[in-house]
């Protein structure tokens, strides 16, 4: 009988860590998919993987754009993008992006992204700060 509970709670475990994977997975991929498209200047593909929360403030991608331009230059132009820890809360995931810059400067980017009604998960934000710098 404790050989069968300890089977049960080892798949738990398992299961638990597999979505846990599949969902960090699945967020990666939507902000390597943007910084993708801000590579490419592809505003409406940028704009596409951003939550509603965020489309509310910035309600077209021109707009969304020209904020990520001037006040994310890290992330809009960069020589490397390298995805870091990440941690999940429910239908939330917070990932960790080590960015260098343009001009050589490090950066770590958090990106916060949240589980939509469909399934899919969308960029909720994005703090930067200078890699070593203090919250």
């Amino acid at each position: 009988m404790r050989i069968a509970a300890l089977l049960v709670a080892l798949i738990i475990v398992a299961c638990h860590h597999s979505a846990f994977a599949g969902d960090v997975a699945a967020a990666q991929s939507i902000i390597r998919a943007q910084e993708q498209a801000f590579v490419r200047d592809d505003a409406a593909a940028a704009y596409s993987y951003a939550a509603p929360a965020i489309k509310e403030i910035f309600p077209a991608p021109d707009i969304f754009m020209s904020m990520v331009r001037n006040g994310y230059a890290p992330v809009y132009r960069h020589k490397s993008f390298e995805f870091g820890d990440s941690k999940t809360d429910g239908g939330w995931i917070a990932q960790r992006v080590h960015i260098v810059d343009a001009n050589g400067e490090a950066w770590v980017a958090l990106y916060t992204l949240e589980q939509q009604g469909d399934g899919s998960y969308k960029i909720t934000g994005c703090s930067l700060l200078k890699a070593g710098q203090s919250v």
